[in-house]
């Protein structure tokens, strides 16, 4: 017998049945039996806003899969740019769809001239990288107008392709700007983290190697990153893409909203915190000043998992990589410790304050030798891939354009009053 909610309108007594499906009840039944009424839900807590085949995320049980895939096993095998093949296209590719699409992707790293010198150079001396990185994403919309020809799969195609190869270009050469550094050209005999890490580093190498455990470190990094379901930045995705924009300017909102401490700032946050602890002996000090009220425990809780963050289990490791070829972070002691007290005690468990993805993250790239106005730029690269998986879903749906209702709570209806009468 399938499940099913039996729902009285008290005023009527009307009566309606609603099927569960897919672990949500349709608001069109709903609708029909309350015609004029709204469900008032802010941020979304308990709402749906799309039924979608690309992540699946249980946060109670802190379980994450691409595709159905573990993101265990995701982080362990493949690479960031099988996962995005994976994410796009559904399935995971054969060794010749692997090659195939990284040549595409390493074919399209470069930016146009007038857009590095006349675009990019056009920016303050300061500018923070991420806002020329959401800057620049827009801006690709006017170099490939074709991006508007939306139901047109391979132009859809291409504009993937550009997009995933060409946000790791802007994104270096933001930061080289905002560093009074030259522009680094893409090299297409490195893999994409490495492509990356040269773009960064690079001074007067002929050729610059990056270190392939910090690249393999990125990559992880990068995969952990790549989609999380319907999230903020996913959201504005997904609400611009409705509206039939380019996947540039789509993108770009998508960014935008990465680019809000709420969103993309936390491991930064995560950072200030465990050096205003300054030294394991403060830990316990701090931990009962946040029970008392007094400040917050960054990189703790998660709008959604009520568990463990797999995620988080996965960086702890890949940290133990990088500090191999960097040295310990100092402030990783002081995590250390921090976490061990959260986690033995009370007031922490019964609220499922466990560590999330940021918590470890921050420490990760700072040791790697990224400022953190980089950090944020870092979110966004690898999160472009999930970002377009949900804007080509969003198209293959037609989805309506996103237009929620409100509750009414404003002033009654009332007469204009000329200024001289106010």
């Amino acid at each position: 017998m399938a499940e099913s909610i039996t729902v009285t309108d008290n005023r009527t007594g009307e009566v309606v049945e609603i099927p569960l499906t897919d672990g949500g009840v349709s608001a069109d039944e709903f609708r029909k039996l309350l015609p004029g009424i709204w469900f008032y839900d802010p941020a979304f807590m308990t709402t749906a806003l799309a039924s979608s085949t690309i992540t699946y995320l249980d946060g109670d049980a802190g379980i994450l899969r691409y595709r159905g895939y573990p993101i265990e096993q995701i982080a362990e095998s493949s690479t960031y740019l099988e996962v995005a093949y994976l994410l796009i296209h559904g399935e995971l590719p054969d060794s010749q769809q692997l090659d195939v699409w990284s040549d595409d992707i390493r074919h399209h790293t470069y930016i146009h001239e007038n857009f590095r010198k006349r675009f990019v150079d056009s920016f303050h001396y300061d500018a923070h990288p991420m806002g020329m990185l959401v800057s620049g994403i827009a801006a690709l919309s006017t170099f490939y107008p074709e991006a508007k020809q939306i139901s047109d799969p391979a132009v859809r195609a291409r504009q993937i392709v550009r997009l995933i190869a060409k946000v790791p270009t802007l994104a270096a050469a933001s930061y080289r700007y905002s560093r009074g550094m030259p522009f680094v050209f893409p090299d297409n005999s490195l893999s994409f983290t490495e492509n990356f890490l040269a773009m960064m580093w690079k001074v007067a190498e002929p050729h610059y190697e990056p270190d392939p455990i910090l690249a393999r470190a990125l990559d992880v990094l990068f995969i952990l990153h790549a989609d999380h379901e319907q999230n903020c930045g996913t959201l504005a995705m997904r609400t611009v893409g409705s509206s039939h924009a380019d996947p540039y300017v789509a993108a770009a909102a998508a960014a935008a909203a990465l680019y809000g401490p709420r969103h993309g700032g936390a491991n930064e946050a995560v950072l200030k915190m465990l050096t205003e602890i300054g030294s394991i002996d403060n830990v316990q000090a701090f931990i009962d000043s946040v029970k008392a009220g007094h400040g917050k425990l960054q990189g703790f809780g998660h709008r959604v998992y009520k568990n463990y963050d797999p995620r988080a289990k996965i960086i702890k490791k890949t940290a133990d990589s990088v500090f191999s070829v960097t040295g310990k972070n100092p402030l990783l002691d002081i995590a250390l410790k921090l976490e061990e007290v959260a986690l033995s005690d009370d007031y922490f468990i019964s609220r499922k304050l466990y560590p999330n993805v940021d918590f470890y993250s921050g420490l990760i790239y700072q040791a790697m030798g990224f400022p953190t106005e980089m950090f944020t730029v870092l979110f966004a690269i690898p999160r472009v891939a999930g970002w377009l998986t949900h804007w080509q879903e969003l198209i293959d749906q037609d989805a309506k354009i996103y237009r929620p209702r409100q509750l009414w709570s404003g002033a009654d209806p009332r007469d204009y009053v000329p200024i001289a009468q106010r």
